[in-house]
């Protein structure tokens, strides 16, 4: 794209605010985990990106039309309140997506409705969260968002997420993490839907800086240049369309 791609970064901000979690969200996260995303895409990117946040305690989870009909590209970003998100907001997006807008659904998102919807299947994993270390090896090196990235990216502490990971098979996958039990996981995902791109990225538990590292904002960086629109998109879901007759036959030919 010419212009900047406009990010919304919408984030679910309940560990942000809940009693249980928010002093120590506020020592990791003092802008919140949404804050800290669009914060390392706006230091990697600069003006190739117009970046702002949407919370799901916002009216229509801060995703109004106005929102959507001016995003290039969304994040996501869910854990603990997924069944609480409106169905029709989810609706808009998933037509957004179909349209041509790009999404990356991340870490937990994996759960979210938008993610299951537009992978038609139940999304579940295994997980144990026990502060492991996280190699995410680079498995498509000349794929665009693996570009810049080191082979592997260690996080020194994060959940673990395991094989089986019941997604479709992806159009590309990207990354592969490991972990300190040994298990392995699909962690880099790139699918096409419609007109739009999604890709699916693992790390970045609410328990843990993920988001601060430079590394994982790189991917993200990425992540969003890759799935944005072609400049001429119309961001209209394809639909069943009534063809007119022929214009040429057989006898005119």
């Amino acid at each position: 794209m010419n212009s900047p791609i406009r990010v919304t970064v919408w984030g679910e901000n309940y560990h942000e605010r809940s009693e249980r979690d928010r002093d120590a969200m506020a020592e990791r996260y003092p802008e919140g985990m949404h804050g800290a995303i669009a914060a390392g895409l706006t230091r990697v990117l600069g003006d190739r990106v117009e970046v702002r946040t949407a919370t799901q305690d916002q009216p229509e989870h801060g995703l109004t039309d106005e929102v959507l009909d001016s995003t290039d590209v969304i994040t996501w970003w869910g854990h603990a309140t997924h069944g609480d998100v409106d169905d029709a907001v989810v609706e808009k997006v998933h037509q957004r997506v179909l349209g041509g807008m790009g999404i990356l659904v991340l870490h937990s998102a994996h759960f979210s409705k938008i993610f299951k919807k537009l992978m038609g299947t139940t999304c579940s994993l295994q997980w144990r969260n026990a502060a492991d270390t996280e190699l995410v090896w680079t498995v498509s090196p000349s794929h665009p968002i693996a570009q810049g990235v080191p082979h592997p990216i260690v996080i020194d502490e994060q959940e673990m997420y395991g094989e089986y990971f019941d997604i479709p098979q992806p159009d590309e996958q990207v990354f592969l993490s490991t972990f300190t039990g040994g298990e392995v996981f699909r962690s880099g995902c790139c699918y096409r839907r419609g007109k739009g791109r999604v890709f699916y990225f693992s790390p970045g538990d609410q328990d843990y800086p993920v988001y601060h590292h430079p590394d994982i904002q790189r991917v993200l960086a990425n992540a969003v240049r890759w799935a944005a629109p072609e400049d001429n998109a119309d961001f209209v879901a394809p639909a069943v369309v009534d063809m007119p007759a022929p214009r040429f036959d057989r006898g005119n030919a």
